[in-house]
């Protein structure tokens, strides 16, 4: 080996986490190697499709809070350090049934930490944004201070700042095999040679468990549908939220019409289970791709189910309990990793690099990630 090809820190996949890990890790001067089977952003993964909300009154749980609070902090942060647009504050609305568990979590997250979080009847709803239709029995719960991440944004703008403080980048360059047996350094093997390195981070997504096979990730590659369609001003990002609604055995989400791209909507649930090297961008296969969004559109929100402005497919990696699984490997702590973010990850992108870092570092973080270990698969 020689000293060119040996690192501090090696990321694996340089994704939403594993940009944003480099990022900070180059900040920190340590000599840090970021490699990507391709070059993000790019559509072959989790990131793309321009936008993604941030919710902070979390409905997946109140162990989020912390983090989803850090994580805006460090999204403003990024927006300021390079100059990328990131963030807007468009607010975002959860409806849904007034005994919606999730929805019933979003208010006791929001209690248990004093966050603002207004709850509307139904027609308080349609009364301030007219482009929503609203049964009588559901609620509302709008979070002013929330809104709409800039994805692909995001990930040039943390490209930007590794590359900035000096991350040996290597795209468009498959992992093979690592190696967590090498002694004291792990060995990453891959077609255009050999790296090393004193920790290892694989934030490889819906590929994580091709390359830890060992782990027996409890993770499945998801096939997701997402749509823009054509709708009136009203929905302008100006005067609409970011929402997701929860049906009956269903749940949507989308996003205010941003530059005149339409409204975007995609389904949280559902999907199809797939081999990541055979994602590819085939939007309109399956009738549900749009039918599904239409449906909810024409139920919801029915002045907002205009022509189909463009659809796409992403991939999702989802867990087997729908949380985050961030760890250590058993085997050989070296090697850090994080993965099945189950299409509610991107948010979470920024304190996510900061985590992992830290993790690489100094072997523990000021969060608690207790919740995310793979041991609670086994228990």
């Amino acid at each position: 080996m020689s000293e060119e090809t040996v690192f501090d820190v090696a990321i694996v996949g340089a994704g939403t986490m594993g940009m944003a890990a480099g990022a900070f890790l180059a900040q920190q001067g340590k000599k840090t190697l970021v490699i990507d089977a391709f070059d993000p952003p790019h559509a072959n993964g989790s990131h793309h499709g321009d936008t993604r909300l941030i919710r902070h009154a979390y409905g997946e749980g109140r162990h989020y809070v912390r983090l989803v609070l850090r994580a805006q902090q460090l999204w403003e942060d990024l927006e300021k350090q390079t100059g990328y647009k990131v963030f807007d504050k468009t607010g975002v609305i959860g409806l849904g049934p007034e005994d919606s568990p999730f929805l019933l979590e979003s208010i006791a997250a929001a209690n248990s930490y004093g966050l603002p979080l207004e709850i509307l009847s139904s027609g308080a709803i349609q009364d301030r944004w007219p482009g929503f239709t609203v049964p009588d029995h559901f609620i509302g719960c709008f979070e002013a201070q929330a809104g709409v991440l800039y994805s692909e944004n995001a990930i040039r703008a943390y490209k930007k700042l590794a590359l900035e403080n000096g991350v040996h980048y290597v795209p468009n360059t498959p992992v093979q095999h690592i190696d967590i047996q090498d002694g004291n350094r792990v060995k990453i093997s891959t077609a255009q040679g050999v790296f090393y390195a004193e920790k290892v981070i694989v934030t490889a997504g819906a590929w994580a468990k091709r390359l830890l096979p060992e782990l027996q990730l409890p993770i499945q590659p998801t096939r997701k549908a997402v749509g823009w369609f054509e709708a009136p001003e009203m929905y302008n990002a100006d005067q609409f939220p970011g929402f997701f609604v929860e049906g009956p055995e269903m749940m949507f989400y989308g996003f205010p019409s941003i530059d005149g791209a339409g409204v975007k909507v995609g389904r949280s649930d559902g999907g199809q289970p797939i081999d990541p090297d055979e994602q590819t961008q085939n939007f309109g296969q399956y009738e549900f791709d749009e039918g599904d969004l239409r449906r909810f559109l024409d139920l919801y929100m029915p002045e907002a189910s205009g022509e189909l402005k463009q659809g796409k497919t992403c991939l999702y990696t989802v867990s087997d309990d729908h949380n985050f699984i961030i760890d250590r490997h058993p085997d050989n702590e070296r090697v850090i990793f994080a993965c099945g973010f189950t299409g509610h990850g991107f948010k979470f992108g920024s304190v996510m690099g900061e985590v992992l870092s830290q993790l690489a570092t100094g072997g523990h973080t000021e969060f608690d990630i207790a919740p995310f270990s793979l041991n609670r698969f086994k228990l």
